[in-house]
């Protein structure tokens, strides 16, 4: 009997570590996400939010979401970043570049079209969310089949009791949003939902990848990295593993499809970007 107690805590215990550790090196293929290569950013922007893969990376394109303005971050810079001013001070979140304009989406769903920028004349024109309702946007991406930048709510009034994330599009023909969600994240097919700090899936950030043409949206609250095709289908989800990822807000790709994750500034840790080299996969 002794022996069986053994066995069967033995057996416990390795199930457990084993789960444990698929939970910490579960990656998209082409990455490892528990291998990061890490930069510290500077103080002016430890509430880095949306975060753009420009030319290299000396020339990220990033915002703070309260000053309503924008940064170019070198990775390795040791002076302040270069900055304009686009607007009055707010809760500003996403940064999308179409390949032509530069958009800044705001909490509760205004978009900022960006004029002039890297120019003493820097502004924005503003659109609006056309329903009222409360709703909090942070995850927006850039979908060229559309020509529209898509947002993805972290919280809005229409998801409330229902078992889905509503995204909507914001054309770039009209530059007005379209009424209706133009597809849902449905939860039963997110895995690891259920276990994670909410129930309810809370994108922070999201980027459509420059090879594989898949979108990656990280949730900060849920601590996971959602891949789904450009209808709105997931296809995969991987935990972000909490040593390195304090508060996962932005998302970019380099053309090769190296992935860079920034995490916000909290009491205990530094804003950073963690880079992922990509290793493409082989047929």
């Amino acid at each position: 009997m002794r022996h069986t107690l053994r066995y069967i805590l033995f057996v416990s215990l390795f199930s457990c570590h084993a789960t444990g550790d698929r939970q910490a090196t579960s990656s998209p293929a082409g990455y490892d996400l528990s291998k990061p290569e890490r930069f510290k950013v500077r103080e002016s922007l430890q509430e880095i939010s949306g975060l753009v893969y420009r030319q290299d990376e000396a020339h990220f394109i990033a915002n703070n979401d309260e000053q309503g303005r924008l940064f170019e971050v070198d990775l390795r810079a040791t002076k302040p970043y270069p900055n304009w001013k686009f607007g009055k001070g707010g809760d500003y979140e996403e940064t999308v570049f179409t390949g032509k304009d530069w958009l800044v989406l705001k909490s509760n769903g205004t978009m900022h079209h960006i004029l002039h920028l890297f120019t003493d004349t820097t502004e924005s024109a503003t659109y609006h969310f056309p329903t009222p309702g409360k709703r909090e946007f942070e995850a927006a991406y850039y979908d060229s089949a559309r020509n529209s930048v898509v947002v993805i709510c972290k919280s809005c009034e229409e998801d409330k009791g229902q078992k889905h994330t509503s995204a909507y599009a914001f054309s770039m023909d009209s530059m007005a949003y379209l009424q209706e969600p133009v597809h849902f994240y449905d939860y039963g097919d997110i895995e690891g939902l259920k276990e994670s700090p909410s129930k309810h899936f809370r994108p922070s950030g999201a980027a459509v990848h420059p090879i594989e043409k898949r979108v990656y949206i990280v949730a900060s609250i849920n601590k996971l990295l959602v891949i789904a095709d450009m209808q709105g289908n997931v296809l995969e989800t991987h935990p972000l593993p909490r040593r390195h990822f304090s508060q996962p807000e932005g998302i970019t790709f380099a053309p090769n499809g190296d992935m860079y994750i920034s995490n916000e500034g909290t009491e205990d840790n530094t804003a950073d970007i963690m880079k992922y080299k990509y290793h493409p996969r082989t047929r």
